[in-house]
């Protein structure tokens, strides 16, 4: 068997997803194992490189296949010398990752942040497969993004393009501080961390909603008494998608991209999510920015992440 195949290694703060990938973006094999955070950075380096090995024995493929290995990982980093200057849920600082695993593994090692990563892996092989201009949204606790120009992902010069969730979106009067500590970021409104928020605004406020009677709400019980008719809950997701809608629109006259890919928990609210933020899209792009632009859920899943960091590989 000569085949080339890529590696990619999706690093969370509990576990370390690991993927062996074909040359077209096809997902082979995956393997998950602890990180260990609390061990240390050795360690958690030591775990990636033994788990890139172990998944690849497992499989009918050899190491001499393997073309090179690409990590995404949340954090402040490095990019071209695969830095991890900062990473809150590793505890990493200043940590040479590239090198380090470069060294352990003997093949080529690429390091990206995970929303780009995630972006990547719907390019190359899920909901943008063959289309080289697509922006990707992730709809989680946070808003975060990635940018694909020319199938290559856009990373900015300090590595800080894509922050979807930072665009400063919402007006100053009705806008709340951000966890960046800016006011009116597109992540306080249209986050599952945003709806349920607001969706406790409104039962603090006393508004006759179905969700008084909700114990924990979660972003889903809010999507879903929208769907069952509540208006305090309707309004509440109509705003989110109306904000996404409008930063879509901002993206879209500066970067003019072919697909709008959202992906995250909040995005399996599903069409009923997708018309309102197509209805937004519509009405504050110009009519050229939103020729032919499709707006699409995401398809991998939690494989993105996986799926795009053996991509940094095949697309660097």
């Amino acid at each position: 068997m000569s085949e080339k195949i890529v590696v990619g290694v999706d690093i969370g703060g509990t576990t370390i997803k690991v993927g062996i990938c074909s040359m077209e973006g096809a997902l082979l094999h995956t393997f998950e194992g602890a990180t260990e955070v609390e061990k240390g950075s050795d360690v958690v380096c030591a775990n990636i490189a033994d788990y890139a090995k172990l998944i690849v024995e497992q499989s009918p493929f050899t190491w001499e296949q393997v073309e090179g290995v690409g990590i995404g990982i949340a954090g402040f980093l490095d990019i071209p010398n695969g830095i991890v200057k900062q990473s809150v849920n590793l505890f990493f600082d200043h940590v040479p990752l590239k090198a380090i695993l470069e060294e352990k593994l003997g093949k080529k090692v690429l390091v990206n942040n995970d929303a780009n990563v995630a972006a990547l892996g719907e390019a190359w092989a899920g909901a943008g497969r063959n289309i080289s201009d697509c922006v990707c949204y992730t709809l989680g606790t946070g808003v975060g993004g990635g940018v694909i120009i020319n199938g290559k992902i856009v990373e900015g010069f300090a590595g800080m393009a894509g922050e979807l969730g930072h665009i400063p979106i919402v007006p100053d009067l009705e806008a709340i501080q951000c966890g960046c500590g800016r006011m009116g970021c597109l992540e306080t409104v249209s986050s599952a961390t945003g709806i349920i928020r607001m969706a406790k605004d409104a039962v603090e406020r006393g508004d006759r909603t179905s969700l008084s009677f909700v114990t924990n709400i979660m972003a889903k019980d809010v999507v879903d008494a929208a769907k069952a008719g509540d208006e305090v809950a309707a309004r509440i997701v109509a705003r989110a998608a109306h904000y996404l809608g409008k930063s879509m629109a901002t993206v879209a006259v500066v970067l003019n991209p072919q697909r709008f890919i959202i992906g995250g928990g909040v995005s399996k609210a599903g069409e009923f999510l997708f018309e309102q933020i197509r209805e937004a899209f519509k009405k504050s792009a110009p009519e050229m920015a939103q020729e032919g632009v499709e707006i699409v859920p995401a398809i991998l899943g939690n494989d993105a992440g996986v799926v795009g960091a053996a991509g940094l590989i095949i697309r660097a």
